[in-house]
């Protein structure tokens, strides 16, 4: 697997929709989410369900275990 050749790799949620060429409001509407959510999941205030996770990853090329989801500064 990628990730024991490679552990300390991970891309963004945002990194994933850049990989994928599209831009927050066409993101949000592939996902059917709203442009606030993606917004919200970029700055680490809330994160993807697992299916959605798994349909970012699909969507982005990048496998789920170098998917890195940003917690908020608290």
């Amino acid at each position: 697997m990628l990730s024991e050749l490679y552990p300390k790799v991970k891309i963004s949620l945002k990194a994933c929709r850049v990989n994928a060429d599209k831009n927050q409001r066409e993101w949000a509407e592939i996902l059917g989410v709203g442009l606030n959510t993606i917004v919200s999941w970029e700055s680490g205030n809330t994160e993807p369900s697992a299916t959605q996770l798994q349909e970012i990853s699909r969507l982005s090329g990048v496998p789920m275990d170098f998917i890195f989801i940003p917690k908020a500064s608290q």
